[in-house]
Order: C-alpha cells, then sequence, then structure tokens
C-alpha cells in the first residue's frame, strides 16, 4: 500500500483539532487507514538550515486514490467527522462561452491513443499546496499509471499558451523544443539520448524510445506543451504564481485516464477562487469515436439491498440509519423511492473511483459503523468450495508425503536449455512461452515439465545423504493458440529418486500407489496356457484394453531416458485412451548435464484427464 507523508500540525489544523499520536491512530484505524509512523520524537532532515516538520507517514489502500494527498487525506477525515459537507464538484463554463480544444490527429493511435484534460482557474498556490500537487502527480504515476505506461499527467500554465490544442504523433526528428528546467532545444533522438542517464526521467524512455513517431501537444502557436510521457516543454511550465492551470493526460487506457483527470481537479479544485469547480475541455476525436467533454464528474448512481448490507455485516439497521452511516464515507445516500425500506439508492461521487460493486459499498458501511463494534457472527453457510483440481492434487500430494517421498516447489520459470536441451528434447518453437525480455538466462521460458525443477532441487542438495526421493504437483503451460490468452496451464505430478541405485522399482511403486488411490487399475489379461500335442507350452500375456478403465504400460525409446529402461504410461477413461506420462531412469548425459553423480529414476504424469 502507497504510505504518504502529511505534515502532522498542517493537517491538525485542517482537521480543526489536536490529536496525541494515539488518538490520531485510533481515528485511522476507525477510518480504515494506518499510521506508519509519526516522526515527531526522530531525528528530521534539516533543509536550508530549517529542520523538516514533524512528518505523519499513512499507510493508505492501493485502490484510494483520492487519498494520495494532503487534501483528499484532510478532505475524507473532515466528512467522515461530520465536520464538513459532501463537496459538490461541477464544471462551470468559461466566462467567454468557448471551451477550449485539443484535436486528436488519427497516426496517434500508433502510439499513445487517448488525451483527456482540464482547467482549474485562478488557483491560489502556497509552497505547500504546489509541493502537494507536484507529488500527486508523481503517486498518480507510480501507483495507478503504472510508470506512467498507462497515463502521463502534463500540467501547464494556461497564461503562457494558446488554444486550440492539437495532439498529433510525429517522427522524432520532427519535434523540437526546449525541455522542463533546460535552456536548449533539442529534437526527438536528441532528447532521448539527452536523458538516457537520467535517473528520473531514463526509466521511461522506454515506453515510445522505439516507436517510429512520438506523441506530441501543441498550442495554437506550435509551441509544444509536452512529449508524453515523458516531459513538458519548459515555455509552459507553472509555478507558484501560475493563476490557471491546463491539465492534460494522454493515456492507452481509457478508464484509467479517466479517473487520473478526476483525481487531479478534485483534489486541488479547492484551491480555485470557485471551491470545487472545473472548466471542462472538448476533446475533438472523431476518428476513434472518443470526442466528449473532459473530465466528466457526473456521479454514478447505483441501488443496493438493505437485507444485503446488513446480512453481510450481522445488523439490522434501517434504510435511513443506514443513509446516514454511508454519508460519513462520503456517498450521497437515500432510501429508495421504489422501495424506501428495502433498498437504498446510492450516489457515488467522481472522488470514489475505488466503488465497483455493492461488496464495496458494504466494506464502506462496514467502517462507518464501526470494527469494533460489528457484532460477532458465525458463517454457517458458504458457497466456497476447493477447486477440483486442487483436490485431486491434495489426494496426490497426502499420499505421497505419508509414502516417504518430500515436496519441492521449484520456479515455474527456467532456462531455455535446462527446459530442453538438457533433457535431450527438442523446441518445436510450438510448445513453450518465452519470456520476451527475460533478465538473465536462467529465467527464459515458462516451464513445459516438472522434471527440471526437481533435478535443480536435488542438484543443490546433492551434499544430502541418499537417496533423495522429491515430488511435486504443480502446473506447468503449454502454447496454445484456441483459447483467448494463447497459452493454457496443465496440471501435474512429478517425482524423482536420486540414489547409488536406480531407483526405477521405487517410482513405480509409487506411480501403482498413486493410481490406486485415484481407483485405476492396472490392465493386463492372463490369455493361459497352451499344450497343443508336439509343442512347447508357452505363456504369452495380452493387453485386452478395450473392456475396462484403467492405465497401462509401454516401452517407449526417448532420448530424455536410458534405452530400454522407460515406459511410457497410457490411461482408458469413458472409453477414450490417451498417454498421460512417462517415467524411466534418466540418460547419463542428462545427469552430466544436470552435475548429478548417481543415478535417477523420473515419473511425470498429467492429472487433469483424472477430473
Amino acid at each position: 500500500m502507497p504510505t504518504i507523508s502529511v505534515d502532522k500540525y498542517d493537517l491538525y489544523e485542517a482537521l480543526g483539532q489536536k490529536y496525541t499520536t494515539q488518538e490520531f491512530e485510533e481515528l485511522c484505524f476507525e477510518f480504515g487507514i494506518e499510521l506508519d509512523e509519526d516522526t515527531e520524537n526522530e531525528e528530521r532532515p534539516i533543509v536550508n538550515g530549517v529542520q523538516e516538520p514533524p512528518q505523519l507517514k499513512i499507510e493508505i489502500p492501493a485502490n484510494r486514490y483520492d487519498m494520495l494527498c494532503f487534501e483528499g487525506i484532510a478532505l475524507m477525515l473532515n466528512i467522515f467527522r461530520g465536520k464538513q459537507p459532501i463537496p459538490n464538484f461541477r464544471l462551470v463554463q468559461p466566462a467567454s462561452g468557448d471551451l477550449h480544444t485539443i484535436t486528436v490527429l488519427e497516426d496517434t493511435a500508433k502510439v499513445r491513443p487517448l488525451v483527456g484534460g482540464a482547467i482549474l482557474r485562478n488557483v491560489k498556490f502556497t509552497q505547500k499546496s504546489y509541493d502537494s500537487f507536484i507529488a500527486l502527480q508523481d503517486k498518480l504515476h507510480a501507483n495507478l499509471a503504472r510508470n506512467r505506461t498507462l497515463v502521463a499527467i502534463g500540467t501547464h500554465d494556461l497564461d503562457t499558451v494558446k488554444g486550440p490544442f492539437t495532439y498529433e504523433a510525429r517522427p522524432p526528428k520532427d519535434i523540437s523544443f526546449v525541455p522542463l528546467n533546460q535552456t536548449k532545444q533539442l529534437d526527438g533522438e536528441e532528447l532521448m539520448a539527452f536523458y538516457e542517464k537520467d535517473r528520473h526521467l531514463g526509466r521511461y524512455l522506454h515506453i515510445i524510445k522505439d516507436k517510429p513517431v512520438y506523441p506530441v501537444i501543441y498550442d495554437a502557436n506550435r509551441v509544444v506543451c509536452s512529449l508524453p510521457p515523458i516531459i513538458n516543454g519548459d515555455h509552459s511550465k507553472i509555478s507558484l504564481n501560475t493563476k490557471n492551470i491546463f491539465i492534460e493526460c494522454t493515456a492507452t487506457d481509457k478508464t484509467k485516464l479517466d479517473i487520473v483527470v478526476n483525481m487531479m481537479v478534485t483534489m486541488f479544485s479547492v484551491y480555485a477562487a470557485e471551491s470545487f469547480t472545473v472548466e471542462p475541455i472538448k476533446i475533438i476525436s472523431d476518428h476513434n469515436g472518443q470526442t466528449r467533454i473532459s473530465p466528466n464528474l457526473t456521479p454514478r448512481t447505483t441501488t443496493v439491498e438493505v437485507d444485503y448490507l446488513n446480512g453481510c455485516l450481522g445488523l439490522s439497521e434501517s434504510a435511513e440509519s443506514i443513509s446516514k452511516l454511508l454519508s460519513k464515507m462520503a456517498l450521497i445516500v437515500k432510501p429508495s423511492s421504489e422501495d424506501p425500506s428495502g433498498l437504498i439508492e446510492v450516489t457515488i461521487p467522481p472522488t470514489r473511483a475505488d466503488i465497483l460493486q455493492r461488496c464495496d459499498i458494504m466494506e464502506d458501511l462496514g467502517i462507518a459503523y464501526g470494527f469494533n463494534r460489528l457484532p460477532r457472527i458465525s458463517v454457517t453457510k458458504t458457497v466456497g468450495a476447493p477447486l477440483t483440481l486442487n483436490k485431486l492434487a491434495d489426494i496426490v500430494r497426502l499420499e505421497c508425503g505419508m509414502a516417504g517421498w518430500s515436496e519441492v516447489m521449484p520456479l515455474i520459470l527456467c532456462s531455455h536449455d535446462e527446459n530442453f536441451a538438457w533433457l535431450n528434447r527438442k523446441d518445436d518453437g510450438k510448445t513453450a512461452v518465452r519470456l520476451a525480455n527475460p533478465k538473465t538466462a536462467e529465467y527464459q521460458i515458462v516451464r513445459t515439465s516438472l522434471i527440471p525443477g526437481l533435478l535443480k532441487t536435488i542438484r543443490e542438495n546433492k551434499g544430502h545423504s541418499v537417496p533423495i526421493r522429491v515430488f511435486e504437483t504443480s502446473d506447468v503451460v503449454f502454447k496454445d493458440p484456441t483459447v483467448e490468452r494463447k497459452a493454457r496451464n496443465e496440471r501435474h505430478f512429478a517425482a524423482a529418486w536420486y540414489g547409488k541405485t536406480s531407483g526405477f522399482e521405487e517410482v513405480h511403486g509409487l506411480l501403482d500407489r498413486v493410481m490406486a488411490m485415484l481407483r485405476q487399475a492396472f490392465l493386463t489379461h492372463d490369455e493361459g496356457l497352451t499344450t497343443a500335442p508336439g509343442k512347447q507350452i508357452d505363456f504369452e500375456v495380452t493387453p485386452t484394453h478395450n473392456k475396462r478403465d484403467g492405465y497401462w504400460l509401454e516401452p517407449v525409446d526417448e532420448s530424455t531416458f536410458f534405452p530400454g529402461r522407460a515406459a511410457a504410461i497410457h490411461v482408458r477413461l469413458g472409453g477414450k485412451t490417451a498417454r498421460i506420462g512417462e517415467f524411466g531412469i534418466l540418460h547419463p548425459s542428462v545427469l552430466e548435464n544436470f552435475d548429478l553423480k548417481y543415478p535417477v529414476s523420473t515419473l511425470e504424469v498429467n492429472l487433469e484427464v483424472f477430473l
């Protein structure tokens, strides 16, 4: 969860009350947040000859974007304590009557297709509120915007630029401007080289560096406002003296874009001459159907059953009582006109992007009522149940553990060689899921077999006494173009025996035990003895697998295993037969690849066929 640092005494002043550390900690608990640290009695840094004021470090839930700044924390705590009414955020038309516009060109679809924006008029900044304004952008970039990959925020002094604005995508060489806090004009390619080693901006360059075109926002005079998601232009930078703020956000995700724009304007519209008012901007984007007015501050409305809220929390509150409690959480609530006693109508303001379903409203009711006051209830009815696949895997795990085998849990990622070459297997290019940008050679693909993980575990523990008997029941992954995500998980069971003898009979015995617990019979049939006159007595065993379900073994010749010491496992279920795995003694070259000096016998089975 993000941790927000706020000036202790400024927050107390905004709340209109002084607290001891314990009292404020209790207030945070009641509201569902947590006081992480109070720095008043600790050593604090000295900046420009002045010691930093005491800070309260508050942990905020990751989805409460409205509390990522001082203003949001103060506003929500005041509403919770009944000291401030719920703000009415509204859009106001400019004095001229004509909205500023951002025209989006079609080429932006190649790199960053979406844009939104707003204007805050007649803002009065102090040094602290200005710092908070900048800090909120950084928090949103790091949190919701996923380090600017989903959304990038640009803020400008509106009085230094002229609308209408255009959002374009141009070749790097065609973009030239003076970046923020610089004096030299750079084109797109020079800018990338200039900031390549910058500790702050360098980590964002990869987002657009290899694109054929870069996104750029121009004003009416072709002045570059910003090169998102990297940096703004120096020409339009904001300062303490800025009165009118032009906020633009570019994005690849429409939902995140709307949330970020709303958070920026709702949190800092408090500093406008007319508090909680925002001037909208018209986005003209006809090519993708995104022409609209931004931001959209219209509250969302939903209805929730009173019985659902009371049932989840063990309460028996009336609709009127619930409405009053939920108003402490910045929600506008009233009994529904359709069913005043059984339904409530909830109006969700633009600040509460975290509320998605009725369970979120139920959580807010629990907070408003008081966690410590909630009655203890015994849950006797539940729809929860273990997944069938997990239940099956647990049966296998339990049997292996009782048979004296040790369970291990290697990583699901491995190197390409470990999964293929080291097992004397070839990669057809259609099996394994590769990582696009692996950080190390050890983690290149998602495993298609559990065997490499078992062998690496044995290798790292070969100093222990032998025999070593390990098993794993977990997922492997295969490419599958027939499914939506183009890959599928498959639950496998594997075991490995490492000792001075081959252990072939040990893994065979483990297979038989697991199959017995899965109620699969071993299929074979004695044809009997024949004593024809003048002939030797012959004994012949012939498999007849077409009569009943079960499993049988067939010899295989695979390079992973020692010749003549491996078998494929076949199973017949419901009239359908399939090969579900194999077991055998590993080939000496495989042992050499994994640096193992004693023989190893392995077993691997696909469990999903038994579902």
